[in-house]
């Protein structure tokens, strides 16, 4: 299965020659499952900020720290989990990041108070952080260009997922067990981080990227067998592009080609993710303070989380057929006229804002699932991670300040409308940025990013 020329060039060629087969759906289930963990360890918080609040007597301040102390770890993680996934491997990072998460979320459970349970939100976020992207990256790589937007995202389903299912789990364990329990629940990836690095084999992309060429051809071997299963695999079309060398530093993705990139993606990131925690983080928050108990605002905010589930879906199985710039601006743009219009004719009933809430999810988490297969198209593979990492940190920095916001507006007696108005003009900001992304839908990703 081999090729007598072993380069960066016929390695990538050699895996675009491949097609989706049940290797590929057993490597992006075994990542998805690690996902879909990660996802719902992330928003455990909001579920359990009520009963917390009571317990601990928090203010809105605490409330807003608690929250953002997972985003912060989170922010660092993706930094720190790019830039040595660059290095040290897809796989094995994702792996530590795993086993980080599950960790602290079982001491979380176990936190004796307020001061405990921050900081060990910030470490959970660590991991979360990482991993997230560092996957997306690898998913990326193991894709073939024609069908990458659907393959890549139909994995990416499991992130919003694992948020609607600790939604739903949240409904019932929290009202009857407990916040603690939750946290328990997310200790669970611990046991995949074994069965991960036994199952899933490196990206070849990123040991070819590496100058390891021996290494990457006997692990696309591998994959080509069982690909191939004894049939005869079509010859690969070696083209132009990539080359070996040293990981890249943040210099080199505001360089050349690379700065307009990094800065428009930054953007997206950003707003976007201002956007949708700006909603989820507070939303079973602000339906207790209207006047709802505990359990039917959490009902309320499932609704919300699956509508967010379906925009994910939509866009998985269009994103190859109208192109990434497409669902960049009209998610945005979406959310920003339905934010916009609810600020302007207002929700006189929990069941009138979870509407409009889940309209508004619906666009932006279409939106923002579409940019985990958008960043890492956009560099080259030894500095993929930490481009896509570094779009991480921009998604984490929207977490922390959509959250901030929300909480500084409700602090100081805002209304629904200057709530919404702000984060409607933020996901018109973003629609804008959108406008300037550059397509890379059905390209190779040696040819979108020359070394």
């Amino acid at each position: 299965m081999t090729t007598a020329d072993t380069s960066v060039a016929s390695i990538a060629a050699r895996l675009e020659r491949l097609p989706t087969s049940l290797w590929h759906l057993k490597v992006r289930t075994v990542i998805g499952v690690v996902t879909f963990f990660e996802a719902f360890d992330q928003l455990l918080v909001a579920s359990a900020l009520p009963l917390l609040t009571r317990e601990w007597g928090l203010t809105p301040g605490d409330a807003t720290v608690a929250i953002t102390s997972g985003s912060v770890g989170m922010l660092a993680g993706a930094l720190a989990g790019g830039w040595l996934a660059d290095r040290v491997g897809r796989v094995r990072l994702v792996a530590l990041a795993v086993g980080l998460t599950a960790v602290t979320s079982l001491a979380i459970a176990f936190a004796p108070g307020f001061a405990a349970f921050v900081l060990l939100r910030f470490l959970q976020g660590l991991g979360i952080g990482a991993e997230v992207p560092v996957a997306a990256t690898y998913i990326n790589e193991i894709a073939k260009a024609r069908h990458r937007g659907r393959f890549v995202l139909l994995y990416e389903l499991v992130f919003p997922a694992g948020l609607t299912a600790a939604t739903l789990v949240a409904a019932w364990v929290v009202p009857n067990l407990g916040w603690r329990a939750m946290f328990v629940i997310g200790a669970v990836p611990a046991l995949m981080v074994v069965f991960l690095q036994r199952r899933v084999p490196e990206s070849p992309r990123w040991l070819a990227a590496r100058g390891r060429l021996a290494e990457a051809d006997r692990v696309l071997a591998g994959i080509e067998r069982e690909v191939a299963r004894g049939g005869t695999l079509p010859a690969p079309v070696v083209t132009a592009g990539g080359a070996a060398g040293a990981p890249s530093t943040l210099r080199d993705l505001f360089a050349g080609v690379y700065l307009r990139r990094t800065v428009v993606v930054s953007l997206i990131w950003f707003f976007g993710y201002f956007v949708n925690y700006g909603i989820t983080a507070w939303l079973p928050t602000l339906y207790v303070r209207a006047g709802l108990p505990l359990d039917e605002a959490l009902r309320y905010n499932l609704v919300t989380s699956a509508a967010g589930l379906l925009g994910c879906l939509v866009a998985a199985l269009v994103v190859d057929r109208v192109g990434r710039r497409w669902c960049l601006v009209t998610g945005l743009a979406g959310a920003a006229v339905t934010l916009l219009l609810l600020s302007q004719t207002g929700a006189r009933t929990g069941g009138q804002l979870a509407v409009w809430a889940s309209v508004a999810a619906l666009f932006v988490f279409a939106t923002n699932i579409t940019l985990y297969l958008y960043g890492p198209e956009l560099y080259p593979t030894r500095s993929r991670a930490l481009g896509s990492s570094f779009g991480g940190a921009m998604n984490r920095l929207g977490v922390i300040v959509g959250p901030v916001v929300v909480g500084a507006l409700l602090a100081r007696g805002a209304g629904l409308g200057a709530v919404f108005a702000v984060l409607g003009g933020a996901a018109l900001l973003g629609a804008v940025a959108a406008l300037f992304a550059v397509e890379t839908r059905h390209r190779r990703l040696e040819e979108l990013s020359p070394e």
